[in-house]
């Protein structure tokens, strides 16, 4: 079923009065709110039905083809062969969608992924409101929203409320194995500090603007294109880079900020789209009016949406680059990374070795007997949490055969992730690491900006 327009005169009276807190008691369910949903991945929280979940959604956007683009995504989840979900979609459009959301107060928990250059806004002023948060990165797109984020966070913890970004790269299987491996020091050893020239963690994620989401090809607004309105790559897709850094090579540690990290460099470039490419990706035909500065010969858009940045954490050294083109010439979205023990490193790849699809690698300094033997005796360690991984005996080391049960894909993780939200906010309280290196991660991602535009 498509959504429909509601009013304060037609919404049943059950609803008035609602707080946004208290919703989370032990047998109530949570009631989504969906705030201008100008991303996919406002839809993909939806793909699955969660039982903690009412399947009545509040809808609160501008008119246009961002909501209408929403709402058919969930329309075609509605009404697929296989598991269909039975969603229905409450709208509300209009230009004061922000304040009639806030008003009205139908639900307890607002899903935010869309344009961020209100997105930090609207986090703080919807915990100012009392309702909890599940925001998709990125939080915070620069220094000021940096700012304005942290006081989000204290004034969630103030009220009980939770806040939480969309970090669904902790649930595919390779990092996660990646981070299992990196825990056992028989096999990894200790992680290197390395050096800015050699780090001793390197991450490099490369994304595209034209793809397939949920069996169709992704059209994208406009504003996408404007950095200042989507943010830049390493501000951007780079939140997981950093996530996964802090996630995979120092669980469960809490990070300070302001001591834990020190910046080496930073630096990013622009990618460039052709008049032909964007209005394929958009469907649209031209450049909007605020996208006119960004473009040469009239035909090339400049998008910054590349960047790279070396700090140090806890004093390893560490190099994270994001990178946008048009397409791909085969696969897909893809991560490359490694992390340099002083037994082994980890690799996780996804080349055309890989058939695009990631593997992970173990390869160690100095191979010999006693090491494999010593590898397949912890290798249980990881089955008694991952039955059935085995290895394989590769050139340089073991490749980590893992088994199909387990890649689930990208588009599944938002379910996972948000199980684990609702987890938090029926316990009332996430692990003591979270906020603090959820903190320390928009700080990496904004100060990186700063530094690579001289301004730091």
């Amino acid at each position: 079923m498509k959504g429909i327009v509601f009013s304060c005169a037609v919404v049943c009276t059950a609803f008035l009065g609602l707080s946004a807190q208290g919703q989370t008691k032990k047998n109530d369910k949570v009631r989504l709110i969906t705030l201008d949903p100008g991303h996919f991945h406002a839809a993909l929280v939806q793909k699955t039905m969660l039982s903690d979940i009412e399947p009545d959604v509040y809808v609160y956007a501008p008119k246009g083809e961002d909501v209408q683009s929403h709402l058919d995504k969930i329309n075609a989840y509605n009404h697929r062969a296989a598991d269909p979900t039975h969603w229905k979609e409450l709208v509300y459009t209009g230009d004061d969608f922000f304040n009639k959301m806030i008003a009205e107060k139908r639900g307890n928990v607002v899903v935010m992924a869309g344009n961020n250059q209100k997105k930090t806004e609207y986090i703080k002023r919807s915990i100012d409101a009392g309702f909890n948060v599940l925001g998709d990165k990125p939080m915070a797109i620069d220094n000021q929203h940096f700012e304005m984020l942290k006081s989000a966070f204290t004034d969630a913890a103030k009220k009980k409320l939770v806040l939480y970004d969309i970090m669904t790269e902790r649930y595919e299987i390779t990092n996660a194995l990646q981070r299992e491996f990196a825990g056992i020091p028989e096999v990894f050893g200790q992680l290197k500090k390395g050096t800015p020239q050699h780090p001793g963690v390197e991450m490099e994620s490369v994304h595209y603007f034209y793809k397939s989401v949920s069996g169709s090809v992704l059209s994208r607004p406009a504003w996408f294109f404007d950095v200042k309105q989507q943010g830049e790559g390493l501000q951007d897709v780079g939140v997981h880079l950093v996530d996964l850094t802090q996630w995979e090579c120092f669980p469960e540690k809490i990070i300070n900020y302001k001591k834990d990290i020190k910046f080496n460099s930073a630096k990013r470039w622009a990618s460039d789209v052709t008049l032909s490419q964007f209005n394929a990706i958009t469907k649209l035909n031209g450049f909007p009016a605020f996208l006119e500065k960004n473009v040469v010969k009239d035909t090339i858009l400049k998008v910054y949406a590349n960047g790279s940045v070396n700090y140090q954490l806890f004093g390893t050294n560490v190099k994270l680059t994001a990178k946008w083109a048009y397409s791909a010439v085969a696969g897909g979205d893809s991560q490359y990374s490694v992390l340099h023990g002083t037994k082994a490193d980890l690799y996780v790849r996804q080349g055309a070795t890989e058939k695009y699809i990631p593997a992970l690698y173990i390869e160690p300094l100095n191979e010999s007997a006693a090491y494999e033997k010593l590898l397949v005796e912890k290798l249980k360690v990881i089955q008694d949490k991952y039955p059935g991984v085995e290895l394989k005996k590769q050139a340089k080391g073991w490749e980590v055969i893992i088994p199909e049960k387990y890649k689930d894909g990208h588009e599944a993780h938002f379910g996972r992730v948000t199980e684990k939200y609702l987890d938090y906010l029926r316990k009332g309280d996430m692990p003591k690491w979270e906020v603090p290196n959820m903190i320390a991660k928009y700080y990496t991602t904004t100060t990186a900006l700063a530094l690579a535009k001289g301004r730091k």
